[in-house]
């Protein structure tokens, strides 16, 4: 019998190219998908810590800094971890898009290839 398919998460703007094409890989590859429109349904503070643990960055890594809300407001500034993971719960446009979790393990989708790659040939 073969294993369960663990779900996928991701997080997901429609408005986002990118995000798109993730979407469409994961559709096409046949996975059992959540998907978190992160603009309208924000992470909270908790979300986010076990997003950035399972993605092994430090939160400004996973932060747009082209966005204009970032540039007017934060651009230059030093923060905490937890520090910057308040600006993305305030400021979720900021979270960088899209991002995929499968189990303990998560990626930007940046380029949306390596959404291919963490499914692998399904």
């Amino acid at each position: 019998m073969a294993a369960k398919q663990e779900k996928i998460i991701i997080f997901h703007n429609p408005r986002c190219s990118k995000s798109r094409e993730a979407l469409s890989y994961l559709n096409d590859g046949g996975c059992e998908l959540e998907i978190v429109e992160y603009l309208k349904d924000t992470p909270s503070k908790e979300q986010l810590t076990q997003l950035i643990e399972k993605l092994h960055v430090f939160p400004l890594e996973i932060i747009r800094q082209s966005e204009q809300v970032f540039k007017e407001n934060f651009k230059g500034q030093t923060k905490t971890a937890k520090e910057w993971i308040d600006v993305m719960v305030k400021h979720p446009i900021l979270i960088e898009r899209p991002i995929i979790i499968q189990g303990n393990k998560a990626i930007v989708g940046r380029p949306p290839v390596l959404v291919k790659e963490l499914i692998g040939n399904k």
